[in-house]
């Protein structure tokens, strides 16, 4: 089954309620290319276990990199907005450099180093086979930490992430 199409205009409403949306932008995304990986991973980060994301950097055009402070709307499988979240960190390592404290704070599986590298090289080979292009060890991924700030009721608590 193919995940549905974001819902932007439920998007734009949804970031009318958030209280620092005045003068802000944000993107709208979700996780996953499935509809049970974007709810899953939703969820990891609704209860608190996912404070970080790992992307291809291929996914990205240049100018289409996230900046440290961007704010995104994550959306579920049906295309419906559920969280706000800003970014507090980025990197950009070889796949191959990708440590056991990101490991841990993408809140995946186990947790582990040997468990991200597993799920995440299914994951990429996938990605990059749609983008047409190898994934190796070398293939660079962009490594995203953030917290959540919206809704009130998954918001990380002031200073957390």
């Amino acid at each position: 089954m193919p995940l549905a199409p974001l819902d932007t205009a439920a998007a734009a409403a949804f970031w009318a309620t958030f209280p620092e949306a005045a003068g802000a932008s944000c993107t709208v995304e979700r996780f996953g290319d499935s509809p049970r990986l974007a709810d899953e991973l939703l969820d990891l980060v609704q209860n608190g276990t996912k404070r970080a994301t790992a992307t291809l950097a291929a996914e990205f055009a240049p100018d289409e990199f996230p900046r440290i402070g961007t704010y995104w709307i994550v959306c579920d499988s049906a295309g419906a907005p559920r969280v706000i979240l800003r970014t507090t960190e980025l990197r950009l390592v070889p796949f191959r450099d990708v440590d056991a404290d990101f490991a841990y704070d993408e809140g995946e599986d186990d947790r582990t180093l040997a468990s991200w590298q597993a799920e995440h090289r299914r994951y990429f080979e996938r990605r990059s086979a749609a983008l047409t292009i190898p994934f190796t060890d070398d293939t660079l991924v962009l490594l995203e930490r953030f917290r959540v700030v919206h809704p009130p009721k998954f918001a990380d608590q002031p200073g957390g992430c």
